[in-house]
């Protein structure tokens, strides 16, 4: 049976595989080997077994090492984007420190110009006061001047009517024309003394005249220059206030109550910046005086701003290298817990890093807080409270007042945190805000 089953396995398999003969001569003899179609067949399916087996193992080892390769590569160009990236952000920040910086010095200088024209504009209106009250002196003295030639003339008048009606005017003709010649000489006289009375008054006149036109040019001039005072002062009042209100506005503050809430606190008065009032004989104030007084309301809310700003949290707590890790809003909890509300934002830096107080405040919290481990809270004015948390070290004691760049910890990897870091919140009437939009909003002012 099985070796009928075999004969026909080799007359099937030798249509396609027919016997082969394989001979081994030696220096004796010669021997030869029967390779029936069944055993060619066996040797050709098995060599096509290894050769698949070494295709398949090569492939497989060919694609695990370029996967290696792709993966090590993609790793490295990650990496290197994500340097690139750091690189940008770090040159961009310090970019807009310098740009902040070079805003500050600006806004410096604008102070001291307008502290200069301000001083000019004083000095300007009491020449200005001098100059009215020569006017007025002159203009007195011509008056009187005129009123005393008035006078005289009329004296004279008076006195030639009197000698005509004199009772000795029935004398004999040569007593009255003694008598005539007497008046004349009496009223040549008086009329040689009222003309040159008249005269002097005349060149007296003249001369206030002159005078008068000579303080009425230098007092256009005075007023064209204080014109270009007040429009100097206004302008740099304009432009020093315009960011100062935008840094407010794009905090989502109102800078009316920040500036009402400033004012009650620093209510004194007082100084050489007080406004123009109304003169002793109650004259309405001139356009020079309302612009004025309208510059000085801008300066008294600029330096109301000025305050403001110090008190509000608008400064970075960390001044040295540092990237943001984690920004405000929903997220998923490093921790797997799921998605979270982060209530601030997360800066890291090496451990120890310097950490700042955002603004003046007085510390209502100073230690350990689960989950936010090594923490401090610090209240400002309208409201704002501002937070520090996970910190390394506590610089600072509850009840202790800060001024804004007053050094309180440094940073950290206490309580619940995944890696060195700095929380940073600010609160407004005790609900969380982006602190973010405080930093923005001061890059253009500080």
């Amino acid at each position: 049976m099985l070796k009928r089953l075999s004969y026909r396995i080799n007359t099937a398999i030798g249509r396609y595989l027919p016997e082969q003969r394989l001979f081994l001569k030696s220096d004796t003899e010669t021997r030869f080997i029967r390779l029936p179609p069944v055993t060619q067949a066996i040797a050709l399916a098995g060599g096509g077994v290894v050769v698949g087996w070494t295709i398949v193992a090569t492939s497989i080892l060919l694609m695990d090492s370029i996967s290696a390769g792709s993966g090590h590569d993609q790793a490295l160009r990650q990496q290197t984007m994500f340097e690139n990236r750091l690189n940008a952000l770090s040159a961009d920040r310090d970019q807009r420190a310098d740009d902040a910086a070079r805003a500050q010095e600006r806004f410096n200088l604008a102070l001291a110009e307008v502290s200069k024209m301000q001083t000019r504009l004083l000095a300007s209106e009491d020449s200005r006061r001098e100059l009215e009250t020569g006017v007025e002196v002159i203009q007195d003295t011509l008056r009187r001047t005129i009123k005393e030639r008035d006078e005289a003339q009329g004296k004279s008048e008076t006195l030639a009517a009197t000698l005509r009606n004199e009772p000795g005017a029935l004398r004999s003709p040569e007593a009255r024309a003694y008598d005539a010649m007497a008046t004349v000489e009496i009223l040549s006289t008086a009329l040689a003394g009222t003309a040159g009375q008249r005269d002097s008054m005349a060149v007296t006149a003249l001369a206030a005249r002159d005078e008068t036109d000579r303080i009425a040019s230098e007092k256009q001039a005075m007023e064209t220059r204080n014109d270009l005072i007040f429009s100097k002062l206004e302008d740099a009042v304009t432009i020093s206030m315009e960011p100062l209100d935008k840094m407010f506005r794009a905090a989502g503050l109102s800078p009316d109550d920040l500036l009402k809430s400033v004012r009650r606190g620093y209510s004194g008065q007082g100084g050489p910046l007080g406004p123009f009032s109304l003169s002793t004989k109650g004259e309405s104030l001139g356009n020079d005086e309302l612009r004025a007084n309208a510059i000085l309301q801008g300066l008294d809310r600029m330096n109301l701003y000025r305050l403001a700003a110090v008190k509000a949290p608008f400064a970075i707590p960390v001044k040295a290298a540092f990237r943001y890790t984690s920004g405000f809003g929903w997220r998923n909890d490093p921790k797997g817990a799921g998605r979270r509300m982060h209530s601030g934002t997360d800066m890291a830096g090496p451990q120890g890093t310097p950490i700042y107080s955002t603004a003046d405040g007085v510390v209502t919290k100073a230690g350990w807080s689960n989950g936010y481990g090594r923490h401090v809270e610090i209240k400002h004015d309208f409201g704002i409270v501002t937070t520090y948390s996970h910190m390394s070290a506590i610089y600072v004691q509850v009840g202790q007042r800060v001024s804004r760049g007053s050094k309180i910890g440094g940073m950290g990897n206490s309580g619940r945190s995944t890696g060195t870091h700095l929380h940073y919140e600010v609160q407004i009437g005790g609900k969380p805000v982006n602190p973010v939009t405080f930093i923005k909003a001061a890059r253009d002012v500080f």
